[in-house]
This record gives structure tokens, sequence and C-alpha cells, in this order.
């Protein structure tokens, strides 16, 4: 089932091919083990609820204040998909995946050294954006079940990003190929015409060399007929790579009220110790899972009972 969503997500043309199955075989099972290790991986299960807020540093480091949490959860598109569906209509407690974009700031602010204030200290502050939550559930076991999929999915992402990129180096080198087949046609056959080419004309030795060139640029990247051994190599080389494709490590801030850096010796300091998500495209995402209770959620605004109250 594993090696034929590969397919079905990169190109499903490579059902033409013999023995795709056996090729992709090893790289899927490869890929397999790493994504279910990957997501075991994640940290614990978190309540999100207003009361915890308060009383766990690492929502207090991702959300300004508990209404502000409840509100991003009450505005997140995957959550309410799901508390509309069936599945979720009657869950009373839905677990997720928070992902949020992790940044840092050098500024200039305000603080106290030793008993005084003192401003432009150089300071490192850290903030947390684009939060969302993954693959909502009644269950964390089910929760984690689908992002296993996802991570998988995500590396049929990257190989068909890698396909598509090969794909458009070939249509640009046809071209090139065949702009160089049209100058040397025509400067073999009588010259360019009456107009001289910018930066003068060139000699019909430099043209064929530049055309060698291109032609065994195409050569490397497959003929046609080709292409799809290609595409298939793609697909078992990057689910081979996986644990260099998508990863997560653990990092460890120490933050005061503020979400300001200090030293892990301030009395003001605390300790956050976050997973964080990378891909080989160079994209991250703090990660944790947590549960929240659909009952703190604010109610979502009907658009269309305001807007009659706007028109009426």
């Amino acid at each position: 089932m594993a090696t034929e969503r590969a397919v079905d997500g990169t190109d499903s043309r490579l059902r033409l091919l013999p023995g795709y199955r056996k090729r992709l075989r090893k790289p899927v099972i490869q890929a397999i083990d790493h994504v279910v290790a990957l997501v075991d991986g994640f940290p614990a299960l978190l309540p999100a609820s207003r009361d915890d807020h308060g009383a766990e540093p690492r929502l207090a480091a991702l959300f300004a204040s508990a209404e502000a949490m409840l509100d991003i959860f009450g505005r997140d598109a995957a959550l309410a998909d799901f508390l509309s569906s069936p599945d979720g209509a009657g869950c009373l407690c839905v677990t997720a995946l928070l992902l949020a974009e992790r940044r840092e700031r050098n500024i200039l602010g305000m603080d106290l050294v030793g008993d005084r204030v003192q401003k432009d200290v150089a300071q490192v502050t850290v903030s947390f954006s684009r939060h969302r939550l993954l693959d909502p559930g009644c269950s964390e076991a089910e929760t984690r079940r689908q992002l296993k999929r996802r991570a998988f999915d995500h590396l049929l992402s990257l190989a068909l990003t890698r396909i598509a990129g090969m794909r458009v180096e070939r249509e640009d080198l046809k071209r090139q190929r065949d702009l160089l087949r049209r100058k040397l046609a025509a400067l073999e056959g009588g010259g360019w015409g009456f107009d001289v080419p910018e930066g003068g004309q060139p000699d019909s030795a430099t043209l064929a060399t530049e055309l060698d060139a291109v032609t065994e640029q195409l050569d490397t990247l497959g003929a046609d007929e080709g292409v799809l051994r290609a595409h298939l190599e793609i697909v078992a080389e990057l689910l081979g790579e996986a644990p260099s494709q998508i990863w997560a490590d653990e990092i460890t801030l120490y933050l005061d009220p503020m979400n300001s850096q200090r030293d892990a010796r301030d009395p003001s300091a605390r300790r956050i110790v976050l997973k964080e998500l990378y891909n080989a495209q160079g994209r991250s995402a703090v990660l944790l899972p947590i549960s929240v209770a659909p009952a703190e959620l604010p109610q979502r605004e009907d658009f269309v009972t305001a807007a009659q109250r706007y028109l009426y």
C-alpha cells in the first residue's frame, strides 16, 4: 500500500515500468521505519487549557496569553472542520499536533542591570507565529497514526519537487538546444541577415561547442524514453534518504516572561525544552502534541448572521 501511495503521490506513470515495486520496496520500508520512529519520538501529549497556559512554560512561551491561545485554536480551520464532522461532533477532548514557526530577533530594550534600569541593552527576543493544528482526532493514537502518514506524504512531496525541477531543467535545455541548432543552421547557411547580433557574430565552432554541451546535459538527465526510469530513481533515492529529508531535534531555550533570552543562571529565566521539525528544503517549525477541550473554545462568529445584523 505504501508503494502504491508513493507512485500515486509522485508519478503514476511509474507503473508502466517493469519491476517498479521491487525497486521501491527497500526505500519504502526505510522511509516507513523512519517516519514511525520520528513521530513516536514526539513529546508526550500536553493538555492546553486556560489553566494549563499559566502552569506550563512551553504554552506560555508559544502564546502571549491563555485567551490568545484559545482564540487561535478557535480560528484553526483544521480543528473547525474536524469538530463539524461526524467523527468530531461528540468529541469532548481533541488531540492534534501544534506547529509554530520560531523567530529570533536582536533588539535594544530596557533591562535591570544591578539595581538600576538601563536603556538600549542588546537583547534577543524569541517569538512564535503561524500557529496551526494538524490531524485533529479524538485519540492520541489516531492522531499519531495520521501524522506518520503525513510525514510519509511529505517525503513524497519532496520527491515530486525534485521531479518537477528536473522536468523544468530538461525543457530549458531543450529550448537552448533548439535555439543553438537554428543559429548554427543560419550561420552555416549564409549568415544572420543584415543585422549584426549584439556582441558580434559568433563563429560556427563556438556554436557547435555550446550545442554539444547542452546536448550532453540533456543526455545526463535521460532521453525522453528514459524519463520514467529517472523519476523512479528520484523517488527511490529520496525515500532511502528519509532521515536526511525530514527530522526533529530538541532545542533548549532560557526565556524570561517577555520571551527574551537569558543566561541559564538568571533567576528570571524559564528553561523551555521544545522539539523542532526540519526538512531538507530549509523549513522548520516547533512541534507540540496537545489536547484541547472544545468546550473552552470561543464561539466562532456566524458571518451570515453578522452580515444581516449590519444590513438590516
